[in-house]
Order: structure tokens, then sequence, then C-alpha cells
């Protein structure tokens, strides 16, 4: 199993969903620092299975 590149709008949804967990740790806002550790581990899965699997 060789790892590919994920499709752009799977990476930029991991990145998003990412970049928010990272922002909702640090600064409060409402409703992101409440879910800020789903976010962040919801972007890593986005993009380990982009990566993993081929077409997403």
């Amino acid at each position: 199993m060789k790892p590919s590149a994920p499709l752009k709008i799977t990476w930029i949804i991991g990145m998003i969903l990412g970049i928010l967990g990272i922002i909702g740790h640090f600064v409060q806002v409402e409703f992101i620092s409440e879910y800020s550790f789903m976010l962040l581990l919801i972007g890593f899965i986005a993009l380990a299975l982009g990566t993993t699997l081929k077409g997403i």
C-alpha cells in the first residue's frame, strides 16, 4: 500500500478543521473552543484517510 496525495478538497477541509481546532485551543471562541479537540481530530483523520485511500 503506497500513500497517495489526497484530493485538493479533502486537503483543504482537513487543514481548515485543524487550524480551527488549534485556534480554538488558544483563543476563546464560543463554539470553536468548545469543540477544538474534535475539530483537530477530524481534520487529522480527513488528512490521514485522504493519504491512505485513493480517490478521497
